[in-house]
């Protein structure tokens, strides 16, 4: 997923991606931890993912408040 594609989503919505990604990030340490893991690139992706939606929250964020 890139930048784009996430500014035009809506804030709930970017919140729940949030979570699923998180869960995600946990399953894949379970995974890494336990030794079953297979795609250990998976886990920097998801990682970076999270961080570019919670910029992206922030950005929206920082906008609203600023329009008040």
């Amino acid at each position: 997923m890139n930048a784009a594609e996430l500014r035009d989503k809506t804030p709930d919505e970017l919140r729940e991606q949030l979570v699923a990604l998180k869960k995600e990030a946990f399953n894949l340490r379970f995974q890494g931890a336990t030794g079953q893991l297979e795609n250990t690139a998976r886990m920097r992706t998801v990682r970076r993912d999270v961080a570019r939606v919670n910029t992206i929250l922030n950005e929206k964020a920082a906008a609203a408040a600023s329009e008040e």
